[in-house]
């Protein structure tokens, strides 16, 4: 019996942060070792194009995205790692799913409202810093899922809406020429939640309050401290379930430090020791990694075989594919 196939991407915007790692990789990484799963998992360099003007900072994020994949487990001989961009056929299929996709769908792609919300607050022209690439990204992320024949997507539960755009365009498209597009579905992994950042807001590049996953020792404890407290005295019960600090223990913590912990917020916990506490155990979690990740960095040609590999495994199928695509259109 055939795998399913998963499907899972980064845009390369800077280093990855903790939310991503938590929501995205971890969990990807774990599905690797999947009797049921094939997994593709992409490095959305196109994606970053709407806002990344810089062709050095361009090349030197995507480098980032594919050494954090390795360093933190991801193993190139179970899944196949390549980058959007070494796949020329996704654009030309973004274009016919394009003639497709509503006006309207767009219009309510959340990005894209958010960012005409927050101009329209400010008494700026809804449209303000709004280009087509930002406008539009839902139908290539669409092609993204799409050309694979992805059957799950893993997503955060904020991430839900990018599925079931896929799927009304996929609808829109099979409407016209029979069953040619699988459907995908959203695999929401409850379990990781929204990461919250040092404002306790989502982690986000974009509110600025995200943790980098690879911070040297020194700079990633004084970005721990940052995490916004209460002046709450040290000596107060205090209720783990409330704390940012706590949210982030779990995640890398075993069942009994949690449980050991939990008691010292009940009996009452300084915040600059419980920020100690979770430096000790994010820095212990990520010591090995950090190396790897810095061997990648110094040395990318491992980075560039392993990209060049994904290529050679995927492109074929989206030759194959778009053939299929074009020929019912009536174009090939």
């Amino acid at each position: 019996m055939a795998k399913k196939i998963s499907l899972t991407g980064i845009k390369p915007t800077n280093l990855p942060h903790l939310g991503n790692y938590l929501g995205a990789i971890r969990p990807a990484v774990q599905m690797t070792d999947s009797e049921e799963y094939e997994g593709f998992y992409f490095i959305a360099d196109y994606h970053s194009l709407t806002s990344v003007h810089d062709a050095k900072n361009m090349r030197e994020y995507i480098y980032e995205i594919a050494a954090a994949w390795l360093a933190l487990g991801l193993d190139p001989k179970k899944v196949t790692l390549y980058q959007q961009s070494h796949i020329p056929e996704i654009l030309e299929l973004n274009w016919i799913l394009s003639c497709f996709t509503a006006k309207g769908l767009m219009n309510r792609a959340h990005s894209y409202k958010a960012i005409t919300q927050d101009n329209e607050e400010n008494g700026r022209d809804a449209d303000q810093g709004v280009n087509m690439g930002l406008y539009t990204y839902p139908i290539l992320m669409s092609s993204d899922i799409l050309f694979l024949k992805a059957d799950v997507v893993p997503v955060g539960s904020d991430q839900l809406q990018h599925i079931e755009i896929a799927r009304d365009i996929a609808m829109a498209f099979n409407h016209h020429y029979g069953d040619v597009f699988h459907l995908p579905k959203a695999q929401v992994r409850e379990e990781t939640g929204l990461i919250p950042g040092l404002d306790g807001r989502k982690m986000s590049k974009s509110y600025d309050n995200h943790i980098p996953i690879f911070l040297p020792q020194k700079k990633l404890k004084k970005m721990i401290n940052r995490i916004k407290t209460d002046s709450t005295d040290p000596s107060v019960p205090k209720d783990p379930d409330s704390s940012l600090i706590f949210q982030l223990y779990t995640h890398f913590a075993d069942p009994k430090m949690v449980s050991d912990m939990r008691e010292w917020y009940q009996r009452g916990i300084g915040w600059g020791e419980a920020k100690a506490e979770l430096f000790k155990v994010i820095d212990a979690h990520l010591v090995g990694p950090r190396e790897i990740y810095n061997e990648l960095m110094a040395d990318k040609s491992k980075i560039d075989r392993v990209l060049e590999e994904g290529r050679e495994r995927v492109r074929p199928r989206a030759q194959g594919f778009l053939k299929e695509v074009k020929e019912v259109i009536g174009v090939q």
